[in-house]
């Protein structure tokens, strides 16, 4: 239970630390470079995919906050969905910079 508790405790730290990386370029720097970049979705139901990821992280780091992390099934199943989140993330960065 202890691996699950640290596993997790480190897996999320290292997400928000990831999020705060990408996004200080968005806050301190030139804003005329990301004006023009648009996302198009032709259909919009390409975003209930990244939606239910992002609710159900949300659901599962409070849920697991709450808990203390002392239930391992949710501790791996927040350290899958992050790794997940993280994926996706990584994959709109890289987008994005090629964009720019």
């Amino acid at each position: 239970m202890k691996v699950s508790k640290l596993v997790t405790k480190i897996v999320v730290r290292v997400f928000f630390i990831l999020l705060l990386a990408v996004s200080v370029p968005f806050f301190a720097g030139d804003h005329s470079k990301y004006q023009n970049i648009y996302f198009a979705f032709p259909h919009k139901w390409e975003m209930i995919l990244p939606g239910i990821i992002i609710v159900s992280f949300l659901f599962l780091l409070i849920t697991c906050a709450i808990k203390k992390y002392s239930e391992p099934e949710l501790n791996w199943l927040l350290i899958v969905n992050t790794v997940v989140l993280l994926a996706y993330g990584i994959a709109i960065f890289i987008r994005v910079s090629r964009m720019v």
